[in-house]
């Protein structure tokens, strides 16, 4: 099977199989290619993002069949449901793809990112989950069986365009981003007194800055603990640097060093809502979720 998550920011692969009746990664990628860029501006995918990312989810298609993967499914969260021309770009990756992507509703990504997120994981008793996006920020808690759970409008790329004109940031603009990124933290749920898990790529990247991981690998990061104190440091420094000094940085992919800080200071700010002193890392997400649930529909049946 292949599970993608179509992203505001990057595209993510998992072909993965199922043992013992559980999702196992075969392979992962994850390409960064903008799609929601200007969204939160002009309100429609631009034609070079559409282009880029269906050429990304094409070559996907051609090595999950490569390895084995006889059903693909993928998912479009903030930027193809904000845009006015999502159509163009479900016409244009249903071709590439071979499978029509869902535009999935906020919920539905929080679900997902819920479901995902813990998979490898045993964190102590309810957790609460956040997935800091491109174009969005989800956040779940555990209340029961049930979870409750807020898809925000406040993702690294769009707080980036519409806060950040600078290069280093000015001190007024991260103020700004930062109350920006608070107030909106309180139509979400009390993520207070429950362990913290972060997923995405901001999360995971901030952890590989850290940690100096360079290259990336994925499942180094996966159960990790990152302390709140150190997010904080990581926004101080990355703030301070222009992007060229950002584009070296170990840990950090030159494509995501533009957006980093807003990303960054949403990490800061969840801990500071939370109250948390740390987070545990998940590499898992959405993605994951698709799979799982794809798994729960069945073996895939092999062509003939």
């Amino acid at each position: 099977m292949a599970a993608i998550d179509v992203g505001t920011n990057s595209v993510l692969l998992l072909v993965a199989e199922a043992r013992a009746g559980t999702v196992s990664a075969v392979e992962e990628r994850a390409e960064i290619t903008r799609l929601g860029k200007d969204v939160d501006d002009q309100g429609h995918l631009r034609a070079d993002a559409i282009e880029r990312t269906v050429s990304v989810l094409r070559a996907y298609a051609a090595r999950a069949q490569e390895l084995g993967a006889t059903r693909i499914a993928a998912v479009a969260t903030s930027a193809a449901r904000d845009a006015g021309n999502g159509e163009d770009f479900l016409s244009a990756a249903t071709d590439a793809l071979g499978a029509r992507p869902d535009i999935v509703s906020g919920r539905r990504e929080a679900d997902l990112t819920f479901r995902g997120a813990l998979m490898g994981l045993d964190p102590e008793g309810p957790v609460a989950v956040f997935d800091v996006g491109g174009g969005s920020t989800e956040l779940i808690v555990q209340v029961g069986p049930l979870s409750d759970a807020a898809s925000l409008d406040i993702g690294a790329v769009r707080l980036t365009e519409r806060f950040i004109k600078h290069d280093p940031p000015l001190a007024e603009e991260l103020s700004a981003l930062r109350a920006f990124v608070a107030h909106a933290l309180k139509d979400g749920p009390n993520l207070r007194g429950r362990p913290l898990v972060g997923v995405a790529g901001t999360v995971t990247t901030l952890a590989a800055i850290s940690h100096e991981l360079e290259p990336y690998r994925p499942g180094a990061l996966h159960g990790t603990v990152l302390a709140s104190e150190t997010v904080t440091e990581l926004v101080a420094r990355l703030a301070s640097m222009k992007l060229e000094a950002r584009q070296e940085v170990a840990g950090l992919a030159p494509k995501r060093a533009d957006v980093i800080v807003a990303g960054a200071i949403i990490v800061e700010q969840v801990c500071v809502h939370a109250r948390a002193d740390r987070l545990l890392v998940s590499e898992r997400g959405v993605r994951w979720g698709l799979a799982a649930e794809l798994l729960a529909e069945g073996p895939e049946v092999p062509q003939p």
